[in-house]
């Protein structure tokens, strides 16, 4: 270092940050990335489910057979009936690092929290966080903000029953404007119930309950009919339920492990799939090809490990190999238990097994016939994705394992060139890829996914999100439907969610599709700008702002400027998730949407076309959409 440098690097440089701060300097490490609720894996959901987790580990520790969840606009209150904290830890159980009963495998074995991280991290990121402890006719509670204690209250008596109740509510610095959404928490609490039969779970009043596990979770998600009865075979530590749909041309597959649901699998999910092809063929005496095996195949495979090794703090992928020191891997252990399960089951049921082979001749047949098509189809695709228009990528991507910002991953589906212009000019080019659509794109309603392949434009559409055969090699992580707010942008939007919900339903279900929200109005003064979303928001901007401020209307994307673009697609975006409601199937929806018109379809259309300008008739507009 050179003598005239100033700056001195002395132990006072050196600092010890306490653990809340390094919680909320770091959220990301703790909870992954933050997000608004739009989507299923944001943070306030991991804060929500680091506390239900410790209450599903006294359910499992068979202590306490009940939970209620209680969820008002921001705040979360979660009552157990398990044993309680012990009430001289309350304190240090949810803000020490390195406390907690999950260290001792003698209270908790195969646990989902063994890091005792979960509940310290909850404290750290709300606004309020308190924490009831009751034991024995004992109770003790004490409140915090930010991770910091604000009121430590004495030991009081109490009547009621022993258990914890954790209250919070998320800091609106961390997630400025969160919103927790009902149809990701039930899935959630769903889930919970599957992987705990007789669990019952209570939120805001509506119970989950579930007696027959991961066979109840099939029958929940199918679509249409199933080809023969659901396999549902269990272990110690394993539980595999299994069939094949009618309707749907993908695999879909739900895993977990110590009842964490692993939405991007791993090693366990992928040991099933090679042991359940492998099981087949040597039950059929035929080496068929997996992808026909496993063509429409509907599963839902559990295991519990010790000490599970998980890719991230959110666990959402295994990446551990080991059951335990010194025994059999997860892929010997899976092969084992289908090898020996799995085969028996078709012996004692050949109607079963005959059901299998004639879906496996089924697929061979199908995949035959489209093979010539598919060839030319790629072939046509790899020609132009050398230069291909259509697509302005981005360089780092879902798939990759070593992409830092691999969850970042967007791709923008845009309607024309002054739309896809204005992204392109304003995205981050590491995260964000933009793909223009020609105009309206083709009904895909009723298709087969013959059409996918002979439409060039869904063809290089597929090619670049790269989901062909699954969503395991899904190039972006959020896929963004960005149209205009008007007639036409909203039936390009419909058409778009129909060739999803055709072709990649599972696209849908695993929660990678969105709709870009882009503001309606922009209304500024000398010295504040305010972009709005509703005409509410641009009533509210007008009284704010005071005399006479300027009012721009934005009719379509590319009227707004790249410069203020970047302010729409940037940290503070937008998104509407498309959600599957667990009331509709897709047959239900497709025909909603795209079926004949109905009265029901005209009603939601009025209540959601945003016209021009207010004077307008919607009923005039909605002859438009109709037509």
């Amino acid at each position: 270092m050179s003598e005239n440098n100033n700056f001195q690097y002395t132990e006072d440089n050196i600092r010890t940050l306490d653990w809340q701060e390094h919680v909320r300097q770091r959220p990301g490490m703790y909870i992954g990335k933050l997000g608004d609720g739009s989507s299923a894996d944001d943070g306030i959901y991991i804060l929500l489910k680091e506390i239900i987790d410790n209450s599903i580990d006294e359910f499992v520790m068979k202590s306490g057979k009940r939970i209620e969840i209680k969820i008002d606009e921001g705040k979360a209150v979660i009552r157990d009936f398990g044993r309680g904290i012990p009430l001289g830890k309350v304190v240090d159980a949810v803000s020490k690092m390195n406390t907690g009963g999950k260290y001792d495998s003698k209270a908790f074995k195969k646990s989902v929290g063994l890091n005792g991280v979960g509940s310290k991290a909850v404290n750290a990121l709300s606004d309020f966080f308190k924490v009831k402890s009751v034991r024995e006719g004992r109770m003790k509670v004490a409140e915090f903000s930010k991770g910091v204690v604000t009121h430590d209250h004495d030991e009081a008596e109490t009547s009621d029953r022993n258990g914890t109740e954790i209250t919070f509510i998320p800091d609106h610095e961390i997630f400025p404007h969160f919103k927790f959404r009902k149809e990701y928490i039930e899935r959630m609490l769903r889930n919970y119930v599957y992987l705990n039969p007789g669990l019952k779970i209570i939120f805001n009043g509506e119970t989950f309950f579930s007696e027959n596990g991961l066979k109840d979770l099939l029958q929940e998600e199918l679509e249409g009919d199933i080809l023969y009865p659901i396999i549902h075979i269990k272990g110690e530590d394993i539980e595999i339920a299994v069939t094949h749909s009618d309707k749907s041309q993908s695999e879909t597959y739900f895993s977990f492990v110590n009842g964490q649901n692993t939405t991007q699998g791993g090693t366990h999910l992928n040991a099933f799939k090679e042991a359940y092809v492998k099981t087949i063929r040597e039950y059929l005496n035929k080496t068929y090809e997996a992808s026909d095996i496993r063509k429409s195949i509907i599963a839902a495979v559990s295991i519990k490990v010790i000490e599970p090794v998980f890719e991230s703090q959110t666990k959402t992928k295994l990446g551990s190999n080991d059951m335990e020191p010194g025994k059999e891997s997860i892929r010997t252990f899976m092969s084992n238990f289908l090898k020996k399960e799995l085969d028996n089951y078709l012996h004692k049921n050949p109607e079963t097994a005959e059901a299998v082979h004639k879906k496996i001749l089924v697929s061979e047949r199908e995949r035959k016939e489209l093979s010539g098509i598919q060839k030319l189809a790629r072939e046509r695709a790899k020609k132009v994705s050398l230069h291909n228009k259509k697509l302005r990528d981005c360089r780092q991507h879902y798939n990759d394992q070593k992409a830092e910002r691999k969850s970042e991953s967007q791709i923008f589906i845009t309607e024309g060139d002054s739309a896809s212009g204005s992204i392109t000019k304003s995205r981050d080019v590491d995260t964000q890829a933009v793909f223009s659509l020609r105009g309206k794109p083709l009904n895909s309603y009723g298709l087969t996914k013959r059409v996918v392949y002979e439409n060039e434009e869904f063809n290089l559409l597929q090619a670049a999100l790269n989901i062909e055969d699954s969503l395991e090699d899904l190039r972006y992580n959020q896929v963004i439907i960005a149209t205009d707010a008007d007639v036409d942008g909203m039936h390009i939007r419909l058409l778009m969610i129909t060739f999803f919900l055709q072709f990649f339903p599972d696209l849908i279900r695993n929660g990678h599709l969105y709709i870009l929200s882009t503001p309606l109005f922009r209304v500024r003064n000398k010295k504040e700008t305010r972009y709005c979303y509703s005409d509410a928001e641009r009533i509210k901007a007008l009284n704010e702002l005071g005399k006479n401020p300027e009012i721009t209307r934005f009719k379509g994307l590319g009227e707004i400027s790249p410069d203020e673009f970047k302010h729409f697609i940037g940290k503070d975006i937008r998104l509407e998730p498309v959600v599957i409601g667990k009331d509709q199937t897709i047959e239900q929806l497709l025909e909603f949407y795209m079926g004949k018109n109905t009265p029901d379809r005209q009603v939601f259309i009025l209540e959601n076309l945003v016209v021009e300008d207010p004077e307008i008739d919607k009923k005039e507009k909605l002859e438009e959409v109709v037509a």
